[in-house]
């Protein structure tokens, strides 16, 4: 896997497509690594014309991990930063969503990409509107796929998510059940209609664990995004072509949050898809992919009433 100097950090990344064509940064959210981006997702953007771009974000996959600002145990750190935020109790992160956006930016820079398409997932929507907002001059259009503008009094996790994200495998030390507490935590927050098969899951689980396991990466970047100051005001000043596309079923990040998020963007377009929670199930695939495309392409107009999709 080839890496590259950014930001004063190591990064892992992998691109697919002709180097000639579009760019496209594809944008993951929290401990996902670049190999988490479903392979058919990542074709069907080459086969749209676009030359895509992944990468693991620091503290994740094989990008430089930041262990020596100290080892996080993961539920007790969730619980932590959930207290003081709901305290309004200061949080001393490691580093900053600000500083995963400079990352992504460096691996443009580093690649000699003037300008390209963002798309981020979750926490990596919230990335990746940092980075249009505050370099416009490198962004070609946004697409912001369940996500969230940060703004306090939005809705959080339904409370069996919140259960699901505190609860440690049986036994931290053993494959096995790393990847039980993997995928149940996935079918809580997957699609409730459209499921990803079972044996699917622990597959990727059991490759992301093959490529890294670094459970106090996940809890340093968590750290990060509930820190995180809302973007409001940065959301109204992206001028780029943007798109908000969301599950009208996501347990983990409610629908308000992407409500929110596109009513904040001028001229940004929403898309709800019901059934749809906090995943990219590949029955809708074809869906986002022309989604996105569309959007790049600036063949998406805007409009103040979201589209609902119930599938293909």
């Amino acid at each position: 896997m080839p890496t590259l100097t950014a930001n004063g950090i190591r990064i892992a990344f992998d691109t697919a497509g002709d180097a000639k064509s579009a760019p496209l940064l594809l944008v993951h959210g929290v401990g996902m690594q670049l190999t988490s981006w479903p392979d058919e997702f990542v074709d069907g953007l080459v086969e749209l014309g676009f030359y895509v771009i992944r990468f693991d974000h620091r503290d994740c996959g094989l990008s430089t991990k930041f262990d020596r600002t100290g080892r996080s145990n993961l539920v007790l750190n969730r619980l932590t930063s959930w207290i003081k935020s709901h305290l309004k109790l200061p949080m001393r992160p490691a580093y900053h969503l600000d500083d995963m956006a400079d990352d992504a930016l460096g691996v443009l820079s580093a690649l000699g990409i003037a300008r390209a398409h963002l798309v981020g997932v979750s926490m990596g929507g919230m990335v990746a509107q940092i980075l249009a907002a505050r370099h416009p001059q490198r962004v070609l259009s946004l697409t912001s796929i369940m996500s969230s503008s940060g703004k306090r009094g939005l809705p959080g996790p339904t409370p069996g998510v919140r259960q699901a994200l505190l609860r440690r495998p049986a036994d931290p030390n053993d494959v096995d059940s790393i990847i039980e507490a993997q995928v149940a935590l996935q079918q809580v927050i997957g699609s409730p209609a459209y499921p990803t098969p079972e044996k699917q899951l622990r597959r990727r689980a059991a490759r992301g664990l093959r490529r890294c396991y670094c459970p106090a990466g996940v809890a340093r970047q968590m750290l990060a995004v509930r820190s995180a100051p809302e973007r409001s005001e940065l959301l109204r000043s992206i001028q780029t072509p943007t798109l908000v596309i969301h599950g009208a079923a996501d347990p983990l990040v409610p629908l308000a949050c992407g409500e929110d998020t596109a009513a904040q963007v001028p001229g940004a377009r929403l898309e709800v898809i019901q059934g749809m929670g906090h995943d990219l199930p590949s029955q809708l695939n074809e869906r986002m992919l022309a989604l996105i495309d569309a959007n790049a392409r600036g063949k998406m107009t805007t409009s103040s009433t979201p589209r609902l999709f119930v599938g293909q």
